[in-house]
Parts: C-alpha cells; sequence; structure tokens
C-alpha cells in the first residue's frame, strides 16, 4: 500500500531524512516513533506530498507521489500535530468546506453525516469550533482527514493534550478505523503506541533503526532472554529440578524473597520457551508458583537504547 524507497531529504547541508526505506501493507497500524528532530515529520510530509524529497521515492497503491501528486493526496487522509481547523465556522461548516476542497465523490451529506457518527461528533455538528473542547478538536480533525474516504491515514499525535478518558477514546476511535484503512501513527507515547499499533518503525537522526511487530520487536532486539521465576517449596529440590528440564541451560536462585519462596534466574537455550514446561514441573511437584517474568527490554527501554546508541554512535562519527 505505502511503499518508501532510499527515502532522503537535505535542508542545505543538515540531512533530515537518510536513505530511509520501508513497506505498509494495506489494513495494518503502524506506530511511527522518534524523538523530537528524528525526522518522523518531514518523512510524514514528504508521504503526502506537502515536501518533495531530494532523493528516492514514495508510492501510495502504486501512484508516485512525484509523477501523480494529485491523486496520490486523494489516496492520503492526514492528521497534523496541530489540526487545521477554522475555528471560527461549525463543524458542519467546515466539513462541508473540506469537503468541496478534496472534491470527494460520494454523496455529500451522507457521507458526512457517516464520518460524524463514526468519530461521535454528531452532537456537536452544528457548534463553533472554537467553542469545543480539546478532545472534540480532535475528531473534528479526524473527520477532516477522513472525509474522501481515502485508505491511508497518517495521524501526528493525534492524542496531544488529551485528559485520559479521551485518550482512550480515540484510541477506540483509531482501532476501529484500522478495520477499513491502513493507519501510520506518530505518537510519544509508547503505550498509546502499544496498545494500538501492530508494528513499529522506529527512526532516529534520519534513519531507520528499527522496523518489527509490536509484541516481538523487544524480545527480537533484547540480548538477554531470562525468565524470572518465584515459587513457594524446597529451594534446592527446584533449583535441580529445573536444571533438568531440556530446554534450560542454566538456573541460579535468588534468594528466598517471601517467606518459604524463592526466586530464581532461569536461562533458557537459544529460541526456546520454557514457560509451560515450568508451569507444568511446579504443579506436579506442588509447588505453588507465585510469579514469572521475562527479562526482555520493554518498548521504552527499546526506544531509549536505540535513540540513545544511536545518536551515541553518530556523534563520534562526527
Amino acid at each position: 500500500m505505502v511503499e518508501v524507497r532510499n527515502l532522503t531529504k537535505r535542508y542545505g547541508a543538515n540531512l533530515a531524512v537518510d536513505q530511509v526505506s520501508f513497506t505498509i501493507e494495506e489494513g495494518s497500524i503502524v506506530g511511527f516513533l522518534g524523538p523530537n528532530g528524528a525526522g518522523k515529520s518531514t518523512t510524514m510530509n514528504i508521504i503526502t506530498g506537502y515536501l518533495s524529497a531530494s532523493e528516492g521515492s514514495v508510492t501510495v497503491s502504486g501512484k508516485n507521489t512525484l509523477d501523480e501528486p494529485n491523486e496520490v493526496k486523494k489516496l492520503i487522509g492526514y492528521l497534523p500535530e496541530q489540526p487545521p481547523l477554522y475555528l471560527d465556522m461549525t463543524v458542519k461548516e467546515y466539513l462541508d468546506f473540506v469537503y468541496d476542497l478534496k472534491k470527494a465523490g460520494q454523496p455529500k451529506k451522507q457521507h458526512i453525516e457517516e464520518i460524524c457518527q463514526l468519530v461521535k461528533i454528531d452532537n456537536v455538528y452544528g457548534r463553533l469550533i472554537g467553542n469545543l473542547s480539546k478532545g472534540y478538536k480532535q475528531r473534528v480533525g479526524i473527520a477532516q482527514a477522513l472525509i474522501g474516504n481515502p485508505p491511508v491515514l497518517i495521524l501526528d499525535e493525534p492524542t496531544v493534550g488529551l485528559d485520559p478518558k479521551q485518550i482512550i477514546e480515540i484510541r477506540t476511535l483509531i482501532k476501529n478505523l484500522g478495520r477499513n484503512h491502513t493507519v501510520i501513527l506518530s505518537s510519544h507515547i509508547l503505550p498509546e503506541v502499544q496498545a494500538v499499533c501492530e508494528r513499529i518503525i522506529v527512526i532516529n537522526n534520519g534513519r531507520l533503526v528499527a522496523d518489527g511487530a509490536t509484541d516481538t520487536l523487544a524480545h527480537d532486539l533484547s540480548q538477554d532472554h531470562r525468565l524470572i521465576l518465584r515459587a513457594e517449596g524446597p529451594e534446592r529440590e527446584m533449583l535441580h529440578a529445573m536444571e533438568a528440564l531440556e530446554k534450560v541451560k542454566e538456573v541460579h536462585s535468588l534468594g528466598e524473597k517471601e517467606p518459604g519462596a524463592y526466586e530464581f534466574s532461569v536461562e533458557t537455550q537459544p529460541d526456546q520457551d520454557v514457560r509451560r514446561d515450568l508451569f507444568a514441573l511446579m504443579v506436579r511437584n506442588g509447588w505453588p508458583m507465585l510469579a514469572l517474568k521475562n527479562t526482555d527490554l520493554t518498548l521504552e527501554d527499546l526506544f531509549l537504547q536505540l535513540t540513545s546508541s544511536d545518536a551515541a554512535a553518530a556523534g563520534k562519527g562526527e
């Protein structure tokens, strides 16, 4: 659906985007992460056609942004970090204006009403945008991106400045939109990306530094794959029983953490999942398992590691 190849953008001597390549399949929700100044907004603006690239190419549904810019723009709905709203218009007037601007082909009244119901702004349809809450303004911004029913939505910080209830509502809306649209979501709120996105792309210093599934990226990039097990029972017997498991490489006792309960560090053989074996072992011997967690990086740890190490490497290169 969206294919970015060797994308490069220079502002004079400054290299904002450096040979970035990725492909986003139809119907997926992708998180686009990076610290301030990493090149995220520049990349998104090139995809939408607001900026031209110095080198490389972007195609959306097979259409090149350079060769067919107007056709590509029809395929994309864009919500910038600051929604492009006219505060002295009512919601109806504004969406009518956007519909005419985009030259959408759907039946006007029905199309706008459907979008308003989808993003839940039909109850403020006749109100001035300037009098709406921040949450409703964000919803109106998403509504304008949906006019014309574009297959690709690019949302830049869609929940910034919202209260917790509004954030949950917008997250739910984005998930629902992902059923019928390809969504690229840029956000600094990592739990939001983890809750909504199926895949994560991380960019730093204009370069792509990570790309993978949300559920497995941290595991794949972690060097340490130990499990920490807490169980109630005889320390030495539990230790020796776990060491005898086929998939286990090494076990260390971390001592008594509760009365009669011990914690163990369990290192497995490469690419082996021993959780079910450990559970079965504890059940067979009547040793209550009180906790089991892995030592993989969290998404926040991963983000900090990728952006810090990459920045350090870039600094050394200079």
